[in-house]
């Protein structure tokens, strides 16, 4: 016999089921994956990945209220500086829900590189950050190469290897 309430509450399991599916994290990218397609827009233009093949990104995943964020914007201006003769080239995606939030902070702490904002975050699930800032430096085949969390001192010289290599097309 057709029970409504029966119908009812599986009709609900199912929605929460979908519902509960839909907000689990997208898997994190590994080393060797190809990243996902991402358009988001930036100063004055649309940024998107991957971009056309031969060039280095080195994606950079920040927010204004990340102190770590702060001490890496003066290196990432320095690769972009030292590599970009080498189609290399630093992308920031900024995460912060208000646009000016990230305003304030570019004016204390300026990029010599793309930004592109991401208001809602879903990037960031695309990508499978974990944490700030996240960075991946993406091959010139539009694979991931290298991944890092964090930012210190002690990790540049080991980020700045992995860039030389991928831009001497030896990853």
């Amino acid at each position: 016999m057709f029970n409504k309430s029966k119908l009812a509450f599986s009709s609900g399991i199912t929605v929460l089921l979908l519902a509960a599916a839909a907000s689990l994290p997208v898997q994190a990218l590994e080393v060797g994956d190809q990243v996902p397609e991402l358009e988001l827009p930036g100063n004055g233009q649309t940024v998107k990945l991957p971009k056309q093949p031969g060039k280095v990104i080195y994606l950079d995943f920040w927010a204004s209220w990340c102190g770590p964020c702060r001490q890496s914007f003066p290196w990432m201006n320095a690769m972009q500086d030292k590599y970009k003769k080498q189609d290399f080239e630093v992308i920031g995606v900024n995460l912060d829900g208000q646009a000016a939030d990230a305003e304030k902070f570019l004016a204390k702490v300026p990029a010599k590189f793309t930004i592109a904002y991401d208001a809602k975050g879903n990037s960031a699930r695309q990508y499978g950050v974990k944490g700030m800032p996240t960075s991946l430096l993406i091959g010139k085949d539009g694979k991931v190469i290298y991944m890092h969390m964090g930012f210190n001192n002690e990790g540049r010289e080991k980020l700045e290897q992995a860039i030389q290599l991928a831009v001497e097309g030896r990853k």
